[in-house]
């Protein structure tokens, strides 16, 4: 059935076919897979009362599994109270990464960007303007990398390439000769410069004229581009897609729930069938005040639909649901079945497939936060940032940089007097320092400078 939609959907031939798979895989995650069918699902007959399929149907029930599961993945890695702190022994830099963390939104745009690559891959554009930081994401579907020939995970340079209608450049302040004719747009980043191109029609071919005006050169020696690839098992472009296993069961449980509607609502509006011959002249109305009188030899009865077919539906749906989420290590945990509240370490083995998901997205966007603060730090030494007015100094270099991530699930009163005692335990016996005790639980009793903290207990004992 997915193929059966794919077939539906255009496919321009002009771009990659990567830019379809990932068109369509975007129109899952949005829930506009169905848009392509050309009938709604009570369409039963076409104009010629022809009989229409239901693969040619829109569904009219539509369970958004893959965003659920999308949902539930970027939560643990990037949701409130999951977002890792950025470690460094040098306490200036660390303190200026937090404040510009704080000041770019970079929390969100990280959560964006786990939305969005979910579908295979994601570029992450980190601007400097008027010396704050920004961050923006920007959907692969229409951009192509190019890596170093010596450094295979560095950019070269990413072309951002596709069509758009003239009006709407137009409005963009564009000069356009034709409006009604559609264009190519191209810009280009490399370690120097952000080229833009003018845009041409398409029967002209790609643009090659640079447009000067609009083009800017940052000199900044890189490319100010982190490119994620969502799962590993992709190419050397896209990762795997998060939800591409489930995708077909979820269709399967979009036109099972639609068909168990449609029962019901005939079961609501029962079809009455006369046989011959009836003995009934003029038009017949059907309800409990109006009784039909039919001849000796003839009968008339309601064709209902029976409870229990609704009833196998459902179950059927929630087995189809088990395996998708199986699939995808989704989270399969129900809150009926819990009887009481569960520390956190329960929950982790509860959830563990959805855990081992989570892990998996920790390693690639993880990465690419840390390809940023390192681009934050490089880009200190060439533009003088500020954050809320105040400028910065520049950051050494050579400065590393670490992530330290929270556990999975706030511990509950217990975990934390156990962990209390371990840690205790571990610093008396000289088994563990008290910085490493401290960090360990700074996420739990937010604690956002760990040597701050430390020189606060030293105060606090002398």
């Amino acid at each position: 059935m997915f193929d059966t939609i794919c077939a539906l959907i255009p496919a321009d031939p002009d771009y990659p076919a990567r830019t379809t798979r990932l068109d369509v895989l975007n129109r899952v995650l949005e829930g506009r897979l169905y848009d392509a069918l050309p009938y709604a699902f009570h369409d039963e007959r076409g104009a010629d009362g022809a009989y229409i399929p239901l693969r040619r149907r829109r569904p009219s029930v539509r369970y958004p599994l893959a965003r659920i599961v999308v949902d539930d993945s970027l939560s643990l890695v990037f949701g409130e109270g999951h977002f890792p702190a950025l470690e460094c022994a040098d306490a200036r830099v660390r303190a200026a990464l937090a404040d510009i963390a704080r000041d770019s939104g970079l929390n969100a745009a990280m959560l964006e960007a786990a939305l969005r690559g979910s579908v295979g891959s994601v570029a992450v554009l980190m601007q400097v303007l008027r010396g704050r930081v920004l961050f923006r994401v920007l959907p692969t579907a229409f951009l192509t990398p190019r890596w170093q020939a010596e450094a295979p995970d560095m950019l070269a340079s990413v072309t951002e390439c596709y069509k758009v209608a003239g009006a709407a450049l137009l409005a963009q302040g564009f000069e356009i000769a034709d409006p009604a004719q559609i264009y190519w747009f191209q810009r280009v980043w490399d370690d120097q410069a952000e080229t833009w191109f003018v845009p041409s029609p398409v029967s002209a071919g790609r643009p090659v004229l640079v447009d000067a005006a609009r083009s800017v050169r940052h000199g900044l020696g890189f490319v100010p581009l982190a490119w994620v690839k969502n799962l590993p098992g992709g190419d050397d472009i896209d990762g795997a897609c998060t939800f591409r296993p489930a995708i077909e069961t979820g269709i399967e449980i979009d036109y099972q729930l639609s068909q168990a509607g449609r029962g019901l609502k005939y079961s609501s509006d029962p079809t009455l069938l006369i046989r011959e011959p009836a003995g009934i002249d003029g038009e017949m109305v059907r309800g409990a005040g109006n009784a039909l009188v039919v001849s000796e030899k003839g009968d008339a009865k309601l064709l209902e639909i029976g409870g229990t077919a609704a009833a196998a539906v459902i179950e059927y749906v929630r087995f189809l649901r088990e395996l998708a989420l199986e699939g995808v290590h989704g989270n399969r945990a129900s809150a009926d079945r819990l009887s009481a509240p569960q520390s956190g370490r329960a929950l982790e083995l509860m959830n563990q497939g959805l855990i081992w998901l989570a892990d998996n997205l920790r390693v690639s966007y993880g990465g690419a936060l840390l390809q940023l603060a390192d681009m934050i730090v490089r880009a200190s030494a060439i533009y003088p940032l500020t954050v809320r007015g105040v400028a910065l100094e520049p950051l050494p270099s050579d400065a590393r940089i670490s992530l330290r991530w929270p556990r999975w699930y706030p511990p509950d009163a217990e975990d934390r007097q156990r962990d209390a005692a371990t840690l205790q335990t571990l610093t008396a016996s000289g088994q563990l320092s008290r910085e490493t005790a401290v960090k360990s639980i700074a996420d739990v009793y937010d604690i956002e400078d760990v040597a701050a903290e430390l020189a606060l207990i030293a105060r606090e004992r002398a």
